[in-house]
């Protein structure tokens, strides 16, 4: 019961908590995104991404982290040309990446 509770409280840290961190992160830039995309999409990617992370981290499967961000940025790619937005793509996957590792890596120590 234990180790259930402790892995349902990461995944909410992992989504929630790393979706206001990115948030932030992503705030002391100056992007101004004209994206004509569906509303919120980028939101739940972040909170899939984390998630899979975690579960991958877990499942001690580090190298489907790699494709998860691989997969991210091919759905980018044609945005990824112009350079603002790179920069803006770049700083908020690497900072989701890092919290989902960070989160998964807390919870395997605490499952030891």
């Amino acid at each position: 019961m234990y180790m259930a509770f402790l892995i349902v409280i990461a995944y909410m840290i992992a989504i929630f908590v790393g979706h206001f961190f990115t948030k932030w992160v992503l705030g002391f830039l100056e992007f101004n995104n004209q994206s004509s995309g569906i509303e919120r999409a980028g939101m739940l990617i972040g909170f899939l991404e984390r998630a899979l992370i975690v579960t991958f981290i877990l499942m001690d499967a580090y190298q489907l982290i790699g494709f998860a961000i691989m997969a991210k940025s091919i759905a980018r790619f044609e945005e990824l040309k112009k350079r603002e937005f790179a920069e803006y793509f770049l700083v908020g996957t690497l900072t989701s990446t890092l919290f989902g590792v960070l989160t998964g890596a807390i919870l395997v120590y605490f499952l030891l």
